[in-house]
């Protein structure tokens, strides 16, 4: 593996343009013969009809006190047919989680019910949940997967090899790609699209890095296990499966589950492989916000997520990368032209006269939202009250008439539709730009319109009023945010695009490539700030795993002086030994794997006053945008978020990672690993 990393820096020096700092350009991918038109699908005729189905458990209880000490379940990833175009289009190919399950409103038993998005976890806090997660997808991939890009692997392709030959424009076309067939285009017969790899992970949870479901944990169905594949000890396990363990201490909360394979996380999670994991404090002297809120019917976790379609029903996603001679298949951003909610393209939603709780999800993979409840009569935003975000209750209410999302963020929301007589619409609307924030606008005839509701004259029987307390989380005290105090310990890490000809080649974390030198290493207990300037043209959506971390500022800052001043840095020591290059041969990134970045303080660039957090970011993060031309700060306690210590040893297990969440960056080098140590 090192020496293909050598070799692809040698390949990048050759490629590599001048870093531009303002916004990404670069063309859409070639949209094939036989793509669905989206003004074509007719919006509202699908019908969100409530919440999803939930897991239904097995409960392993003391035998002497019945007490509830640990819930289990066993999750099934299988491939099938769904239902998301309206009638009469045809169904759509999909992978899906699948499980026992109940209905979310009635608790009726279900059966097995596999979905995409899936079936939704009901967690308890303080209650273990073991998940049993089994990869049966013993078909090839939907989608093209890329064996250029440093990814799972299973077959052990040589990837400095694909790299060579596709210079030479040797490569297969998509489909069939390689697929293991030896033509004039794949000589070696490699095969990239089987064995899948999979592997699950639980965004936002505080969880051992043993069962993060880390790129590098992944199983493939015929049994061949990534380098830290690890299942729970003492668990007997078929090898197409693993068994994790979460703790669920962390302060209740609207998590998600999704894929996380090194290098196809993108095209895993494109073909259907999400869902909801709501963690819930049942406890009403802990939690006494819960009980005021909606619930059952009237609390509804909504996934948003773009996409493409075929003519004939199915998912379409690039088959030609932005730079084919390098990557012959990855393209820096997909942008679907079709909005689907909960696995249905344009819904629309009965709601009754009355408070609803919605818990949003951005599942996509490249795409912001800018959420407006628009009328479509008066053309007035009905406001709402968010609630909470990633990591649970806001330190107080925030009310608003527009939310922004960015891939991997969640936002807990209380809409009121009581004062709206029966009949009447209400349209979601989104007005972010794609890719973001300079890019193009949605079109309202598409990609801006996101679901719709329809107030019905059905009773309302869910609370009258909600009426909040001024505050909401105990653990945030106080009326000042960031809560956590000042720290002296830090560390300045930059985000960074390497550019080739047409466009990107990758993105990068500081410089630096996913298996290279390990450079974080918090200590276990210690809050740190991590200071974070931007030096690409897009806002980037950074998550931590293991933790949820407060935003201290944004600021903006003269990006061009700052880089400048980076690069130079850099250059000036890799002059030095032990690698002697000299200044120009090394101009910009990715610098060699053994090479740790030096820190150049932002303080001489920072231009005007620090932005503070918004009302509504104000509360536990584990994802964060992270704006172009801008310092962002955000101050992360490897700790609990009551500040006791984490229930596990952190320090132990393969580790965890930190990287972009707009997953087709995560998916090339836009990722690194972290490392909690005692």
């Amino acid at each position: 593996m090192k020496s293909y990393m050598k070799a692809l820096s040698v390949v990048f020096a050759a490629s590599i343009i001048m870093l531009s700092l303002t916004t990404s350009v670069f063309s859409a991918p070639p949209v094939p013969v036989g793509i669905l038109d989206p003004t074509t699908i007719p919006k509202f005729v699908n019908q969100l009809t409530g919440p999803p189905p939930v897991y239904y458990p097995t409960n392993i209880t003391d035998p002497g006190t019945k007490a509830l000490i640990r819930q289990e379940y066993t999750v099934n990833i299988t491939q099938d047919k769904q239902q998301i175009l309206p009638l009469p289009f045809p169904k759509t190919t999909v992978w899906r989680y699948g499980g026992e399950a109940r209905d979310a409103v009635t608790g009726a038993y279900l059966g097995f019910v596999a979905n995409s998005p899936a079936p939704t976890f009901e967690a308890i806090r303080g209650v273990p949940v073991r998940v049993t997660w089994i990869n049966n997808i013993s078909t090839p991939h939907l989608f093209a997967v890329d064996p250029s890009i440093h990814w799972a692997n299973p077959n052990n392709i040589n990837m400095t090899e694909v790299m060579r030959l596709a210079m030479m424009g040797t490569y297969p076309l998509f489909p069939t790609g390689y697929d293991g067939t030896v033509t004039t285009l794949n000589p070696h017969g490699y095969n990239a699209q089987s064995p899948v790899p999979l592997v699950t992970h639980l965004h936002g949870g505080e969880v051992p890095s043993f069962f993060d479901g880390g790129p590098d944990e992944w199983f493939t169905w015929n049994g061949i296990h990534g380098p830290s594949y690890s299942t729970s000890p003492g668990v007997p396990v078929n090898s197409n499966a693993a068994v994790y363990d979460y703790p669920n201490y962390q302060q209740p909360a609207t998590l998600w589950y999704h894929d996380h394979a090194l290098g196809v996380t993108r095209i895993n999670v494109m073909s259907g492989l999400a869902g909801f994991y709501l963690l819930r404090e049942y406890n009403t002297i802990i939690d006494p916000i819960a009980p005021l809120l909606p619930q059952g019917k009237y609390e509804v976790p909504l996934a948003i997520q773009d996409r493409t379609f075929m003519t004939n029903g199915e998912f379409w996603f690039p088959t030609v990368g932005i730079n084919p001679t390098m990557h012959p298949y990855w393209f820096p951003e997909f942008f679907g032209n079709t909005i689907m909610v909960n696995g249905l393209v344009w819904p629309n939603m009965n709601v009754d006269r009355g408070v609803y709780r919605f818990r949003f999800l951005d599942g996509s993979n490249a795409r912001f939202y800018t959420l407006v409840f628009m009328d479509p009569v008066t053309k007035i935003p009905l406001p709402f009250i968010q609630i909470g975000s990633d990591g649970g209750y806001l330190q107080a209410p925030a009310l608003l008439t527009s939310l922004t999302i960015a891939p991997g963020e969640r936002a807990d929301i209380l809409v009121d539709f009581s004062a709206l007589a029966p009949g009447s619409k209400i349209i979601l609307r989104n007005f972010a730009k794609a890719p973001f924030p300079n890019g193009a606008a949605a079109d309202p005839q598409t990609t801006g319109t996101i679901m719709q509701f329809t107030v019905t004259a059905n009773p309302y029987t869910g609370p009258a009023t909600v009426v909040l307390p001024p505050a909401l989380n105990p653990t945030l005290p106080g009326a000042l945010f960031p809560t956590l105090p000042a720290t002296l310990l830090g560390r300045t890490l930059t985000l960074w695009e390497v550019m080739g000809m047409l466009g990107p080649l990758e993105v990068l974390l500081n410089g630096q490539k996913w298996n290279a030198t390990l450079t974080e290493l918090p200590k276990n207990g210690t809050v740190e700030d991590w200071t974070i300037p931007n030096l690409t043209g897009d806002t980037h959506p950074i998550h931590l795993h293991l933790v949820q971390f407060q935003l201290v500022s944004r600021q903006k800052f003269d990006a061009k002086k700052y880089t400048a001043a980076w690069l130079l840095a850099q250059q000036t020591k890799l002059a030095g030994p032990p690698w002697n290059i000299p200044l120009a041969n090394n101009a910009m990134p990715p610098w060699p794997l053994d090479f740790t970045p030096v820190e150049v303080a932002v303080g001489p660039y920072l231009q005007g006053k620090p932005i503070l957090p918004a009302l509504n970011e104000q509360g536990w993060k584990d994802t964060i945008q992270m704006n172009p031309g801008e310092v962002t700060i955000i101050r992360v306690r490897f700790m609990s978020q009551d500040g006791t210590p984490f229930p596990f040893d952190a320090s132990l297990g393969p580790g965890y990672v930190w990287h972009c969440h707009i997953i087709d960056h995560e998916d090339n080098e836009m990722m690194r690993p972290y490392k909690v140590v005692p």
